[in-house]
């Protein structure tokens, strides 16, 4: 076999992989964070049934988002990206997570970013690749794990996108969003029952006041 004809295989190859898994696609880019009735949390890119009483705190989706932002590209490349969507998944102090978005971005591929910096974010990406590998990032349903200029420019290609960038000059990148984002979390029973609060000490009359020092409060 010629040298062409193998590199034409791996291509075809890569594709057939590609057209296999896109119709899990959907599901692949979506991630649920389900807290069932005993308060058991757990990750899952299935929905739970309404029999189980639980409750879906989160879910990582922008499929409704994406598909407002494609509205405004040219054709061809807007029939690609609705096949084989890209999601680019990066971590703080990520070099190669750094070269993952500048290939993308330079080549001009619309993608999805999700970053990964929380435990919860973590438990998510392990549940969606199997790993914890960062960058990670889905062409449609096909996973590549750890950053490879040649391997993703590869399968790039065999999805069909563009070799240089045919953005149109009004395309703005969405900004990046958390894999998973955790609803606040409840008030105090008190607090949801309306029950008085203790009432504070009183300030002594005789000495003068202490200054008080206000807490603050991080999320």
């Amino acid at each position: 076999m010629t040298s062409t004809a193998m590199k034409l295989t791996a291509v075809h190859a890569l594709l057939a992989l590609i057209v296999g898994l896109n119709a899990g696609a959907a599901t692949a880019q979506q991630v649920f964070r389900i807290v069932g009735p005993d308060g058991k949390v757990t990750f899952s890119d299935q929905p739970p049934p309404a029999s189980s009483n639980a409750k879906v705190t989160a879910a990582a989706s922008d499929n409704s988002a994406r598909g407002a932002a494609n509205s405004s590209l040219p054709f061809e490349l807007r029939k690609v990206t609705g096949q084989y969507p890209v999601t680019l998944f990066t971590g703080d102090n990520c070099g190669p997570c750094g070269s993952a978005r500048s290939l993308l971005t330079t080549r001009g591929v619309p993608f999805t970013e999700k970053t990964v910096t929380t435990n919860e974010d973590s438990q998510a990406l392990q549940r969606l690749s199997g790993e914890s590998v960062l960058p990670f990032m889905t062409i449609g349903s096909q996973q590549l794990k750890g950053f490879s200029d040649a391997e993703w420019t590869q399968f790039l290609d065999a999805a069909g996108y563009p070799k240089a960038s045919v953005l149109p000059a009004s395309y703005r990148q969405a900004p990046a969003t958390p894999l998973v984002t955790v609803s606040a979390s409840p008030a105090p029973a008190a607090a949801r029952v309306g029950t008085a609060a203790p009432a504070p000490a009183a300030t002594p009359v005789t000495p003068p006041p202490t200054p008080d020092n206000p807490a603050g409060i991080r999320f």
